[in-house]
C-alpha cells in the first residue's frame, strides 16, 4: 500500500521533502561516526539525506522499495541507488551506519520486529543506527500509506528483547516541513560487541 503510494505520487513527495532542511537531526548521528563511514539510507526517498552524508564526506548505499524514488535518489546523489525493501538486505556487518528517516514507520506492526533485526544484522559491532516515527501509539491508514507510531514506551517494549541494541538516545521533534505540525519521535541506538 505505502509502496504503490509512492509510485503515484513521487513528483509530490520529492518537491516536498527534497529541500527541507535536516541537519538537526544529522548533527546528534554523524557526531558518533567514526571518519569515512559507510551508511545504508534504508528507505532513502528523494536521496536528500544520502546526498548530505555524502557532502560531510561519509560514504553512502541507499535502498528504497519504490522504484520511483530511486530514479529520483539516483539523480539526487549520483549513487546507484537499489531498488529494495528491508526485508531484503542481506548484508552481514557491513554498514558502521544504518540511517532509517521517516521508513520504518511503514512497515507492518506485526513485521516491525523482525525488520529490525534483518538490519541489525546489516550493522557492524558498535554500529550507529537512526530511525524516526510519527509519534504515537497505533497502526494507522492515511491517504494510502500505513503508519506505525511509535511513543517511548512502544519502541522500549518492541526492543526488550533485543540484547545487542542499546538505546543511546531518544528525543521528540516537530516535524521540520513547514506546513506541518506532526510530532516525531526520534531513537538512536547503537549495536553492542
Amino acid at each position: 500500500m505505502s509502496i504503490q503510494y509512492y509510485q503515484d505520487n513521487a513528483d509530490d513527495f520529492f518537491e516536498n521533502t527534497i529541500g527541507v532542511d535536516m541537519e538537526e537531526l544529522y548533527l546528534p548521528f554523524v557526531d558518533l561516526l567514526p571518519n569515512n563511514a559507510l551508511i545504508l539510507d534504508a528507505g532513502c526517498g528523494s536521496g536528500r539525506d544520502s546526498k548530505a552524508f555524502l557532502d560531510k564526506g561519509f560514504r553512502v548505499d541507499a535502498i528504497d522499495a519504490s522504484s520511483e524514488m530511486v530514479k529520483r535518489a539516483r539523480i539526487v546523489t549520483g549513487l546507484d541507488v537499489q531498488l529494495k525493501r528491508f526485508d531484503q538486505v542481506d548484508d552481514v556487518e557491513r554498514y558502521d551506519a544504518i540511517w532509517s528517516c521517516a521508513s520504518l514507520l511503514h512497515v507492518p506492526e506485526g513485521q516491525l520486529l523482525e525488520t529490525i533485526k534483518v538490519l541489525s544484522r546489516s550493522l557492524k559491532p558498535n554500529g550507529v543506527w537512526y530511525a524516526s516515527f510519527k509519534y504515537g501509539i497505533k497502526q494507522r491508514e492515511k491517504g494510502g500509506r500505513l503508519f506505525t507510531d511509535m511513543d517511548e514506551c512502544r519502541f522500549n517494549y518492541l526492543t526488550k528483547n533485543l540484547v545487542d541494541l542499546k538505546l543511546k538516545s531518544l528525543w521528540k521533534t516537530t516535524d521540520k516541513r513547514p506546513d506541518r505540525d506532526e510530532i516525531w519521535l526520534n531513537i538512536i541506538i547503537k549495536k553492542s560487541h
